[in-house]
């Protein structure tokens, strides 16, 4: 999984409310017994036309939004399925970090066991920041992970909280079993110390 420490790059507006996960990764792209193609399959039914050609009014199509690598979310983003194809996707597109208000938590998960920032603002400041990049006002940003703060034009800087354990995990590149395996001597001291205080578990 990959290290998140400071990335900066585009960011895309995507504030529609309730962008469901299949939405983001529509049903026929979950047929496959890896995650190959996945980022053809990110909002395809918004991202292509019928003809299969890309839609020039989708904003990821859009040349000031082309590579974009974060972008700014509307309210409950990723909500409906539980499918983990949805985070494979915006990965392989280039997606490093969503920034929005709200998550659906299954989704929320999703991204921290792969490796996607997920950062929750206020209302206030995310409705000033969806606004200001959907008029162009804002076009790049840098966000800083370990110290927590999204950098905007001008010096300009928006702090955000983290969860410490997923902060760290998406620092180090961790995904579940490899923070577990970071504790390793620790469990298996609490085994030894069990199985004595216990033999009959033995």
């Amino acid at each position: 999984m990959d290290a998140f420490n400071i990335e900066a790059g585009k960011i895309a507006p995507f504030m529609a409310a309730n962008i469901d996960t299949d939405v983001i990764m529509p049903k026929q792209f979950l047929k496959g017994i890896d995650r190959k193609g996945l980022d053809k399959g990110l909002f395809f039914d918004q991202r292509f036309l019928l003809s299969g050609e890309p839609n020039p009014e989708f904003v990821l199509n859009k040349p000031q939004w082309q590579g974009a690598k974060f972008l700014a979310v509307g309210p409950n983003f990723g909500c409906g399925s539980s499918r983990e194809h949805a985070v494979w996707g915006l990965k392989q597109l280039g997606i490093r970090a969503l920034i929005g208000t709200t998550f659906a938590g299954i989704f929320y998960d999703n991204c921290q066991r792969n490796g996607l920032l997920v950062i929750e603002l206020d209302e206030k400041s995310m409705s000033e920041l969806g606004d200001k990049v959907a008029s162009g006002e804002i076009n790049d940003i840098e966000i800083d992970l370990p110290n927590q703060n999204i950098k905007l034009p001008q010096n300009a800087k928006i702090n955000f909280e983290l969860d410490p354990m997923r902060k760290e995990a998406l620092m180090q590149g961790l995904d579940a079993i490899g923070s577990t395996l970071q504790r390793a001597e620790a469990i298996k001291s609490f085994e030894k110390k069990h199985l004595l205080d216990n033999p009959w578990l033995a």
